[in-house]
């Protein structure tokens, strides 16, 4: 029975590159020794040549050489003149001859008086030449050169030495170049087991074909992922982003390689965004968005970094601003039901007391109170959104001891507003500031918020109504919606008027402080404007303008504030 053999795993990526690399250098050592040697063995035979040329002409200058060749026996003088010579320069050997080749010396006496081994014939016509011939002492490089006397050449000198010598001079260079070579060899050896040890560590120890697989799905998932992902290297510049946390943030291709700080995002993001410590969904708003933050540090490696996950959060935001109004409207017609009922029960006993006139004063008179406002509403406000929106939360201030007043300027006529002015946007600006305005109203004749507060009477000042009230003006005319509530509260410092946009400001605690910024972005949304003064009545009074013809649409929200 055969067992399928098991799948090796392919080597490693560093493990490729450092078997690459090995062999690289183990080639490249191996070359530049070689070329070393070869270099090497060409100049020790120049050195060679020159050494011995360099004996060979100086002997055949010699003025003594020249008076021994005169004499009857120049053996006697030139043989002991030759070995000093020989000894002294190293060389293996110095012949000097007859012009027919008659050795009168020679490093072994026994060979003066033969003929000399070697060609002659190119010094006999004056030249000085070298050769490589084997002689009697084997291999050997040689010069050959005349010795010349009044113009006559009178004999010749031959020098030279063994390549047994040369070989040798080589061999010891060679050994001191194997052991540099080999100190290379394991030095680079060290150094590239060094680095493909570190790449081991930052690849996890995968090859090629997995990384490849791994950028894969990374840019698929990136691509393919919903959430905004924002990558921050250890100087907080973005190192990845997706398509999505691009939209989120506003931010154009351009993005990656950026610091945050040079972003233009509202500072309390940017903060979040360069916070060391973790973030666990954090609300935060954008020009146009709502979005949920998520930060975690990256934490090994030589820098540490950031991911940030970003989740849109307007529609939800949105939906729970509106859910909260449609609350707000069920308490209130629970509590109109409520004074109903009691008011029907006051009624009806006035009746069972025979004081029917009493009876239909008293049910003339609520009806004639609601159906006033409801009738001011409809006529001044065609937009049924807005006047729906504006009898509901006359409805709510009413159950808090506040009266909400329509403006006698406003008017909006059925279709002034266009279908491109979205009517959440609208409920989102004028419901917050109205709600903003029953808090702030009914806080400065009770001294505690809350749709339980009872109001209790106080004494009117300078500038103040007795009775808690909020001015709302609705109006569009001259190619603008101007959309203005004032209330009769304390208003807000001059010094804190220009963060009331920022979210998380508030006068009211902790968990507050969205409303304006909701607003603010909203109107931004819609290029219009939005300015607080104080009111006619000594509170706030916000007033928001936005265009209803296309070419009217600016490109920023402004943010003024005035004591």
């Amino acid at each position: 029975m055969r067992f399928p053999r098991p799948r090796t795993r392919p080597r490693s990526l560093a493990g490729q590159l450092f078997a690459m690399q090995v062999v690289l250098l183990t080639a490249v050592v191996v070359g530049c020794a070689f070329f070393a040697y070869v270099s090497g063995r060409e100049q020790a035979n120049q050195t060679a040549t020159r050494q011995v040329r360099a004996a060979a002409l100086a002997i055949a200058d010699s003025p003594s050489v020249r008076e021994a060749i005169r004499t009857p026996d120049p053996s006697a003088v030139l043989q002991p003149y030759a070995e000093t010579v020989r000894a002294d320069t190293g060389i293996a050997f110095v012949t000097i001859m007859s012009p027919d080749r008659v050795r009168w010396t020679h490093p072994d006496t026994d060979r003066i008086g033969e003929k000399f081994l070697g060609h002659t014939a190119r010094a006999l016509r004056g030249e000085t030449f070298s050769e490589t011939y084997t002689g009697t002492l084997g291999p050997s490089i040689r010069v050959v050169t005349p010795i010349r006397d009044g113009g006559r050449i009178t004999g010749l000198v031959s020098a030279g030495i063994t390549v047994d010598r040369v070989s040798s001079q080589v061999r010891a260079q060679l050994g001191a170049l194997g052991t540099a070579a080999g100190g290379a060899l394991a030095l680079g050896g060290l150094g590239t087991y060094v680095i493909n040890a570190r790449l081991r560590r930052h690849t996890h120890g995968m090859n090629a074909a997995e990384l490849s697989r791994m950028h894969d799905y990374h840019q698929a998932t990136l691509h393919a992922v919903r959430e905004g992902l924002l990558m921050l290297d250890g100087r907080r510049r973005i190192a990845l982003i997706n398509d999505a946390g691009r939209e989120l943030l506003g931010l154009g291709p351009g993005a990656v390689g950026r610091r945050i700080t040079e972003l233009d995002l509202p500072a309390r993001l940017t903060g979040a965004l360069l916070a060391s410590e973790e973030r666990v969904d954090e609300l935060h708003l954008t020009a146009e968005r709502v979005i949920v933050v998520n930060t975690r540090p990256v934490v090994g490696g030589e820098q540490r970094g950031t991911v940030v996950t970003l989740r849109d959060h307007t529609e939800l935001q949105a939906l729970s601003g509106e859910l909260d109004s449609e609350r707000g409207f069920t308490q209130a017609l629970s509590s109109q039901a409520h004074e109903a009922a009691n008011r029907l029960h006051t009624v009806v006993s006035l009746i069972e007391l025979g004081r029917v006139k009493e009876a239909v004063g008293f049910a003339t008179a609520e009806l004639e109170l609601a159906q006033a406002l409801t009738d001011r509403v409809v006529d001044a406000v065609a937009e049924p959104v807005l006047a729906a929106l504006l009898l509901g939360k006359a409805a709510q201030a009413n159950e808090r001891g506040v009266e909400l007043v329509l403006a006698d300027d406003s008017l909006i006529d059925d279709g002034a507003l266009p279908a491109r002015l979205p009517h959440r946007d609208l409920v989102t600006v004028l419901g917050n500031l109205i709600d903003n305005a029953v808090d702030a109203a009914s806080e400065a004749v009770t001294g505690a918020p809350g749709p339980e507060s009872v109001p209790a009477p106080r004494a009117a000042g300078p500038g103040r109504s007795a009775r808690a009230r909020v001015t709302v003006t609705a109006l569009a005319d001259e190619g603008e919606l101007l959309l203005r509530v004032a209330d009769t509260g304390a208003g807000i410092d001059p010094d804190d008027a220009a963060e009331v946009f920022d979210r998380g400001w508030s006068t009211r605690g902790a968990g507050r402080g969205i409303g304006l910024a909701l607003v603010q972005q909203a109107v931004h949304r819609n290029g219009g404007t939005v300015t607080l003064d104080r009111g006619p009545d000594g509170g706030a009074e916000f007033t928001v303008r936005l265009p209803l013809a296309v070419g009217d649409r600016t490109t920023q929200t402004t943010k003024e504030a005035t004591a």
